[in-house]
Order: structure tokens, then C-alpha cells, then sequence
């Protein structure tokens, strides 16, 4: 088919605008962190770009898209991007160069991982939160990356559907962080003292960036530039904006006050869940997927906090939970006719269909948290995972960079 010009500037500045979406991150994390580790934050966020840079590069990337190993796997034939290079590989994208492929699901990579953040945040060493990094994307991501959008991988076998990440990106992260966060333990003072976020200008701030990045996202993953790019923009604006509203009117009902971490929450969770659904549904199933997105996070970030279990930031709630719905709802709304590449859902008579996707969705919560639980324990084990007692208190700013956010 050869390389198609229009194809691949979208893709290359959808890349651009996903790798923009971690520093949001590390922006709506600080915001919502107390104020003695907002800096700590900010950094584990920027470092994930540069460390999972090289990992993907190395070994990550033929992990997840190479030569199949029984459906589970890819092979080291593109280990260092060998044979990586200007040509297209046609099984994954025709008209684009196969470096801005690889490019293009770095990205991806790289902010997945860094979601986890949320759910230690405040209370792990640096040193050991640069191994998680490199553990996880290897024992983790780039195995379920395979499974689900590698050629000969047994979800896309099966026929499972994800346009742009829902399982690979937010339920291995959200269900990650919930097994983080039970085998890290709390905050020192969590549940007595003040747990306050240290700025909403910075979550507001944040969302914001991650609305805008979210375009690329999950449009520049129909890989061209047309009408299911522009279908997927759509669909992601629409639940994005229907989530925001829902949340933030449950969350006024439940607690009298309208909040703005509240409208910005929301938003998240919404493209979260329209996530997996963007490139095969249409903007009327997209406002019922962020509508009830808003709503079910919200109840599950409540279940969480009642449960007693320091998520600090909410991944499991947000990303869990609603890359859990998206996935579910993928099945259940799906449109051939606006994708050809995928299937009807359940609605359209269609019922395998949310079957394979209830089966993608185990696996990817079994493994996710299996390796979580395996991968923190040995790190525990070898190098420490959380500061001390007194440098927790001090704030990680200071303890693990010697550096302060001024008054």
C-alpha cells in the first residue's frame, strides 16, 4: 500500500500529544498529593519517559509486537528496533512508516505504568520505583500488549476487542495499583490525619492536559488520518464531557457541594472508559458510556475509602473500574458498520462478542495483579520498597531529592 503522507503526520502528532498526557499525569497526581511530595510526583512521572524510552527500545517493544510465541509472547527479533525501520509492517499499520508505529505505542508504554503511581504515591523509594518500572513493563505490559494487539495473540484471537487500551492500558494499571496498594500499605497517618490534595489548580490543570492528549490517544489509534479517527475524537470528547457532569452531579447529591476535583475526576474516567469502545461505537453509546462511568467510579473510589485500602489517588477506582466498564460496554454497544475490523456487541445481536470481552478482562485482571503482587515482593525483598518511617513524614521531596516545593 505504501506510506501514506497525511497518515503518517496524524500519527506522529497523536504520538506527541500521548507522550504530553504523563507529564498531565504527573500534574493531576501532584495536585492531589499533599504538599511535601507533589515534586516526587512530577518526577516519577517525567522518569517514566526516559526509562520505559530505553526499555521499549531494547526489549519492550518486540515483547509486545513481535514474532508470536504461542499467542503469549513476542519474540527478540526486534530486539534494539532491529528490523525496525522506515517501511511499513502491513499487519499493523499499512500506510505508516514502522518506527512511527513503534513510536506511537511507546507512548502508550510509557504512561501506563506511571498511572500505578497514584496508588504509592507519597510513601515508596525512588530506586525502587525505577525497578517496578522496569519490571512491570516487562513481566506486564508488554505481555499484555501481545495478548490482546500483537498478530497471533490469543485475545485477538478469540476476537476481544480494544481500540485504544482499555485493557492493556487501564485495567492492567488500575488492578496493578490495587494490588500495590494492599501489599505497601498505608500512609503513615492515614484515616487520623490530614490527607488534603495540595492544589486543585494543578488536578484541573492536569485533566485538562489529559483531555487534550486523549484526542491522540485514542483518535491516532485508527492509525490514519479519516473518518474513524474523526469518529473516535468524537466519541471521546462526548464521554469525557457526559462523565464529568455525572460524576460531579452524584457527587453534589451525595456531599451538597459541587467540587471541582470532582468535574476534573470525572472527566478522566470517562475517557478511560470510552477508551476500548472509541474506534467501533458512535456518539450516542459514547454519552451512555461516560454517563454511567461517572457514576461507577464514583462509587468505586467511595467503596474504596470505606473499605480502608490507601489507593492514595484513586487508580483502581478511575482506571479499574472504568476501563472494566469500557471494556464490558465495548461488547455491548460495538458497531460493525462503523468499523469493519471489529463486531456488533450484544445490542446488535452479537453475544460472543461481550463473552470474549468478559474473558479479556479476567486474564488481564488475574495476571495483572499475580505479577504485581510477585514483582513489588521481590523488590521488597532486594532493595526496600518504602522510606523510612521519619523520611515518609518529612515528605519525599526532601527525603529522596533533596529538593522543596517554595511557599
Amino acid at each position: 500500500m505504501g506510506i501514506d503522507g497525511g497518515d503518517t503526520v496524524w500519527v506522529m502528532v497523536s504520538a506527541a500529544l500521548v507522550m504530553l498526557m504523563t507529564p498531565g499525569l504527573g500534574l493531576f497526581y501532584a495536585g492531589l498529593a499533599r504538599k511535601k511530595n507533589v515534586l516526587s510526583l512530577l518526577m516519577q512521572c517525567f522518569i517514566a519517559i526516559a526509562m520505559i524510552s530505553v526499555v521499549w527500545a531494547l526489549w519492550g517493544y518486540s515483547l509486545a509486537f513481535g514474532p508470536s510465541r504461542g499467542g503469549l509472547i513476542g519474540g527478540l527479533e526486534w530486539f534494539a528496533l532491529s528490523q525496525v525501520g522506515s517501511e511499513p509492517n502491513p499487519n499493523y499499520a499499512p500506510t505508516i512508516p514502522h518506527t512511527t508505529y513503534m513510536l506511537f505505542q511507546l507512548m502508550f508504554a510509557i504512561i501506563t505504568p506511571a498511572l500505578i503511581i497514584g496508588a504509592f504515591a507519597e510513601r515508596v523509594r525512588f530506586g525502587a520505583f525505577l525497578l517496578f518500572l522496569v519490571a512491570w513493563s516487562t513481566l506486564v505490559y508488554s505481555p499484555i500488549a501481545h495478548w490482546v494487539w500483537g498478530v497471533g495473540g490469543w485475545i485477538r484471537s478469540l476476537g476481544a476487542l480494544d481500540f485504544a487500551g482499555g485493557t492493556v492500558v487501564h485495567i492492567s494499571s488500575g488492578v496493578s495499583a490495587m494490588a500495590a496498594a494492599l501489599v505497601i500499605g498505608r500512609r503513615i497517618g492515614y484515616g487520623s490525619g490530614s490527607m488534603e490534595p495540595s492544589s486543585p489548580v494543578y488536578v484541573i490543570l492536569g485533566a485538562a492536559l489529559l483531555w487534550f492528549g486523549w484526542f491522540g490517544f485514542n483518535g491516532g489509534s485508527a492509525l490514519a488520518s479519516g473518518a474513524l479517527a474523526s469518529g473516535a475524537f468524537t466519541a471521546t470528547h462526548l464521554a469525557a464531557s457526559a462523565a464529568a457532569l455525572s460524576w460531579m452531579l452524584t457527587g453534589w447529591l451525595h456531599r451538597g457541594k459541587p467540587s471541582s476535583i470532582a468535574v476534573a475526576s470525572g472527566a478522566v474516567a470517562g475517557l478511560v472508559a470510552v477508551t476500548p469502545a472509541s474506534g467501533f461505537v458512535g456518539p450516542q453509546a459514547a454519552l451512555i458510556i461516560g454517563a454511567v462511568a461517572g457514576v461507577l467510579c464514583y462509587a468505586a473510589v467511595n467503596l474504596r475509602a470505606k473499605i480502608g485500602v490507601d489507593d492514595s489517588l484513586d487508580v483502581w477506582g478511575v482506571h479499574g473500574v472504568g476501563g472494566t466498564w469500557g471494556a464490558i460496554a465495548t461488547g455491548i454497544f460495538a458497531d460493525a458498520s462503523i468499523n469493519p475490523a471489529g463486531a456488533n456487541g450484544l445490542l446488535l445481536g452479537n453475544p460472543s462478542l461481550l463473552f470474549s470481552q468478559l474473558i479479556a478482562v479476567a486474564a488481564t485482571w488475574a495476571y495483572s495483579a499475580t505479577m504485581t503482587i510477585v514483582i513489588l515482593k521481590v523488590i521488597d525483598l532486594a532493595v526496600g520498597l518504602r522510606v523510612k518511617p521519619i523520611e515518609e513524614m518529612i515528605g519525599l521531596d526532601i527525603t529522596q531529592h533533596a529538593e522543596y516545593v517554595k511557599p
